[in-house]
């Protein structure tokens, strides 16, 4: 176990925290919030008129052998459904949050480096655009499989809802660190896959920064503001490990 990295996750968490209350970065910290709480709320109001059926869904397929373990593996199939709908979650803020979050990105970038900024205008914003959606058109076919893959091991009996959800959680975490990562690396228009294998290079700082950007996101009102909080950490995380490389 690699408990530097840990501590690291954590630090760069913590760091976001810090760097949403920064002067001349409230104001973009404000449209990444907007979005979080319309989309959290339709998120959670799907959620409450389906999770009684998905839970007696899920739960039909555990074998008899295992009803002394009910309450747990019920949990746990919770948890799993839960995960499921906040990957449906952050699907949806990628596409709609992506050019507010490159923005704060940048800024922050600015902020932590002391440089001056450039002015672009509207013009330019609207050019990045489609370099934006490409951007997480390319998350969502790497995440994709993977997770129709644990869908489909949720279906076996005992694994599905037992070991699965725990590999769920691990695997939401690292699309996290990818998701949020990525903001800066895209502002400097570093391809996906070379971001995505400069990450594995410190998977388990990464998966502790997205494992508590994820438990965050289950916690009422700080659900609210998590994902400029992650922006910010992710981006700290950019200008102290990978800027560098990649000058």
């Amino acid at each position: 176990m690699n408990y530097s990295e840990i501590e690291q996750g954590w630090h760069y968490f913590v760091t976001g925290w810090h760097l949403i209350r920064q002067k001349g970065l409230k104001r973009f910290v404000i449209m990444p919030i907007v979005l979080n709480i319309v989309l959290l709320s339709f998120v959670f109001w799907l959620l409450m008129h389906q999770i009684g059926d998905l839970t007696s869904w899920m739960l039909s397929f555990m074998p008899a052998w295992l009803d002394w373990l009910n309450y747990i593996i019920t949990a746990l199939a919770v948890i799993m459904i839960l995960l499921v709908y906040y990957f449906i979650f952050t699907t949806l803020a990628g596409f709609i949050a992506a050019p507010f979050n490159g923005l704060l990105a940048e800024k922050v970038e600015l902020l932590l480096t002391k440089q001056q900024g450039n002015d672009d205008g509207i013009m330019d914003f609207i050019k990045d655009l489609p370099r934006m959606m490409k951007r997480e058109w390319q998350k969502l076919w790497y995440s994709l499989p993977r997770f129709i893959l644990l869908f489909i091991l949720g279906f076996i009996p005992a694994l599905g809802q037992t070991i699965v959800p725990v590999l769920f959680f691990l695997f939401t975490a690292w699309m996290l660190a990818i998701q949020y990562c990525d903001y800066p690396f895209d502002n400097h228009k570093i391809a996906f896959p070379q971001m995505q294998q400069q990450l594995t290079q410190h998977r388990v700082l990464n998966v502790t920064f997205g494992s508590l950007v994820a438990a965050c996101t289950f916690i009422p009102l700080l659900n609210f503001i998590v994902m400029p909080v992650a922006v910010c950490g992710a981006t700290a995380l950019w200008v102290d490990k990978y800027k560098q490389l990649n000058q």
